[in-house]
């Protein structure tokens, strides 16, 4: 691991420009549900006002956390009939109807490289009542979007969603310079798709992405830096990625994988895992990194 970071190190060298445009970071509060204890993905809702979804990593429940931005929680949604066996990321963003926001959770972990087929799964966002106690929701209306990767297996753990377009982007991990493979709207439901990388980047061990809920800015993180692209109106993805990244502010958390829009575009949260059994283990925190008004 030590080696490892001393590469991502020398990776981030490269990286020279510093984006000003966000804020010095807001702790938004500790985590009050003992069950998140390893999370791996984040997303803001575009339905529930103030609401974000949050999953573990690998060998947990297949159930999302809805937390409210005081890091409180407020619900939990499973998803029925389907075994979670390693989710890495989490988005939001519109899908099959022009009227309903969708919530797509990445099957795509796989550290060995043992497994051919990988999954997104994809449900409509749902309706959060308030209540003085976090909801139980179930949800069985599941799209299951399976592709295997045309240059064989890879560990991924980064999932965009553009809003622009509908695509997907899953980021592979463990490369020197990691590969961004889209999956063009619609994605099948029918059969696995095969998917090829569009672009390489210059950067390692990217552990998330998301796409500003405007498409206007793009957000991919390594467990050190949070990098940044501007994207012009008529720029596809791939275009705006061909361009060296900025940095923006980030403060390293311990086991950090997780990174998304806040759901007005006006700044980014991040949140940390935390592995409760182990020994001085700190507490998780969400964070929020504010954008500076022009």
């Amino acid at each position: 691991m030590k080696k490892q970071n001393i590469i991502i190190a020398l990776i981030s060298l490269l990286v020279i420009n510093t984006y000003a445009g966000f804020g010095e970071r807001v702790d938004c509060g500790e985590l009050d549900c003992a069950e998140i204890n390893e999370a791996s993905g984040i997303a803001a809702s575009r339905v529930n006002t103030d609401v974000l979804y949050v999953h573990n990593d690998s060998g947990d429940k297949s159930r999302i956390f809805a937390i409210n931005k005081n890091a409180l929680h407020i619900a939990t949604i499973y998803l029925e009939n389907i075994v979670a066996r390693d989710w890495e990321d989490i988005a939001v963003g519109p899908g099959p109807e022009d009227t309903k926001s969708y919530i797509y959770i990445s099957e795509t972990g796989d550290n060995d490289a043992e497994y051919d087929e990988k999954i997104i799964y994809r449900i409509e966002e749902p309706l959060i009542i308030a209540s003085d106690k976090p909801q139980d929701i179930t949800v069985s209306k599941i799209d299951i979007i399976k592709f295997r990767y045309a240059d064989g297996r890879r560990d991924a753990e980064a999932l965009m969603v553009d809003p622009k377009t509908c695509d997907a982007y899953v980021i592979s991990k463990r490369e020197m310079n990691v590969r961004v493979y889209r999956m063009p709207y619609p994605q099948s439901l029918d059969k696995v798709s095969k998917v090829k990388f569009t672009d390489t980047l210059k950067l390692s061990m990217i552990v998330a992405a998301d796409i500003s809920p405007d498409g206007s800015e793009i957000l991919m993180k390594d467990y050190h830096q949070i990098y940044y692209w501007k994207r012009s109106q008529s720029e596809s993805v791939s275009s705006a990625l061909k361009r060296k990244p900025q940095i923006v502010p980030y403060i390293k958390e311990p086991q950090g994988e997780s990174v998304c829009w806040a759901a007005d575009g006006r700044g980014y949260f991040t949140i940390s895992e935390t592995k409760k059994k182990k020994k001085n283990s700190s507490p998780c925190h969400l964070y929020f990194y504010p954008a500076i008004s022009e």
